[in-house]
């Protein structure tokens, strides 16, 4: 299945044959400090700057339900985000992971959301489209 938006990789999820728990980080953009003047033009229009977790969380995709849904409850946290990363692991027959096993996955998912390892997740944006990165 070809993903092109999040809405498709949570269809992808609830049709694989064992049960999913989805990972997802979100990263505010931003600029270093001593950025320079090009850096700036080039994030002003759109492009470039860094990208810096503000908040995690995992789900399965039944609790998430859709983008909107995930955007909406996200939103109320306040914190300002350009992409979520996403990744998932799989549970056994019907039984998805559990919070408790997804955490310590998450935590690494963050580090390497942290120094921009990031080809392991599919970055979405805010219209919940997925994105290249790089």
């Amino acid at each position: 299945m070809n993903i092109s938006t999040f809405d498709d990789l949570l269809q992808a999820a609830r049709q694989q044959p064992d049960a999913q728990r989805l990972l997802l980080v979100f990263a505010g953009a931003g600029l270093p400090d001593d950025a320079s003047p090009e850096q700036r033009a080039a994030f002003a229009a759109g492009h470039g700057g860094e990208l810096t977790p503000v908040m995690c969380v995992d789900k399965t995709p039944e609790e998430i339900g859709t983008f909107e849904t995930l955007c909406t409850e996200a939103n109320q946290f306040g914190h300002d985000w350009a992409i979520v990363f996403v990744a998932g692991m799989s549970g056994k027959g019907r039984r998805a992971p559990s919070s408790d096993d997804a955490a310590p996955h998450l935590q690494s998912m963050v580090d390497a959301v942290k120094v921009g390892q990031i080809r392991n997740f599919i970055p979405f944006n805010r219209a919940g489209d997925a994105v290249q990165l790089g």
